[in-house]
């Protein structure tokens, strides 16, 4: 076995987990990935299934053993205890990645930002900006990086990649599926969760997932801590996305839906309630706040950064999604008022 394209997969049922296994397969990468519960012997998927737990440090170095890279793409599921998790979660990585000489790879967000690093109008937020942020998720993550920062002096390699929101065919929980339209039904309406004229970032799970793999081959060449931010789509206006979502489920089903609002007022009805919403409130300052990302830095290693058209995306990740289905009737386009 080639140890040196060999790779364990954390969160490998997860939305960039699984994108990362399904790339790295293809690309000719020995994969393995820890499960919880019994393992069903011959999956025929190609991936090496471990029985293990992320939170047991134990597990974590037992199946990286051998493996040159690590992705660390596991979250506790439904941001259920968030705060007592993910640092313990990480730890256990960086053990392993440090007794193995491994590399780490991270999707970031822009979480860990807070609104006083977002950039002037017209320009666009560096690696090395401030970390401030203003919430709970927010401080998580800068700690989740400054551990791996100093990760990379003891022996691991840590790349880092940052990127807008996610969404794809395959993505699992985000804000697409969660605010924009419903999963499996006939899109009837699509929610608009930003402020009018702002822009907001996003991410096409596949091209993150491609971004990373091909960094990972150029890994001898970069810094033992290494940090990318994604352009991605820039929705400049919050209406690119939402436009092109309309356009899509026209042209597959005949049916216009309905531009709408998203009830903020209702999230914060909820939130005392269901940790989702919680989570949904707390970040409602990115869409209030136009910040976008500069990506020079991956453009100097990279050459150009992977990036699908923006409706060739929605419409994989409507279809991904069960959406693409007759409507019937078709319903008024517009946006209403306040």
């Amino acid at each position: 076995m080639d140890t040196q394209k060999t790779v364990l997969v954390l969160g490998a049922t997860g939305g960039i987990g699984g994108e990362m296994v399904r790339q790295l397969l293809a690309a000719g990468w020995q994969v393995r990935a820890l499960k919880r519960g019994e393992i069903q012997p011959a999956r025929g998927d190609g991936i090496a299934w471990l029985r293990g737990d992320a939170l047991s440090r134990t597990d974590v170095m037992a199946a990286a053993k051998g493996c040159a890279v690590i992705v660390h793409a596991v979250n506790p599921p439904g941001y259920r205890q968030w705060g007592q998790l993910v640092l313990p979660m990480l730890d256990n990585t960086i053990a392993a990645a440090i007794a193995e000489g491994a590399t780490i790879v991270l999707p970031g967000t822009v979480y860990n930002f807070g609104p006083d690093a977002f950039p002037a109008p017209g320009q666009s937020l560096a690696e090395d900006a401030p970390q401030r942020p203003l919430t709970r998720k927010g401080a998580i993550r800068v700690e989740l990086e400054a551990r791996l920062e100093r990760a990379a002096t003891q022996g691991a390699r840590v790349i880092i990649v940052r990127a807008g929101d996610f969404f794809g065919p395959r993505a699992g929980n985000n804000w697409f599926s969660q605010g924009l339209v419903k999963p499996g039904q006939p899109v009837r309406s699509v929610l608009s969760p930003g402020a009018p004229g702002i822009g907001h970032q996003w991410s096409y799970l596949p091209d993150v997932a491609r971004t990373m793999l091909q960094l990972l081959a150029l890994r001898a060449t970069l810094p033992a801590f290494a940090r990318f931010h994604m352009a991605g789509h820039w929705d400049h206006d919050g209406r690119q996305m939402t436009g092109a979502i309309v356009r899509v489920v026209e042209q597959a089903t005949g049916a216009r839906p309905a531009l709408k609002y998203f009830p903020w007022w209702l999230v914060s009805l909820a939130s005392p309630f269901v940790a989702t919403m919680r989570e949904l409130r707390e970040m409602r300052y990115l869409w209030q706040t136009p910040l976008s990302m500069e990506n020079a830095r991956l453009l100097a290693v990279l050459g150009q950064e992977p990036h699908t058209p923006l409706d060739e995306a929605v419409r994989a990740t409507l279809a991904g999604m069960g959406n693409l289905q007759t409507t019937g009737k078709k319903n008024a386009p517009g946006w209403p008022a306040h």
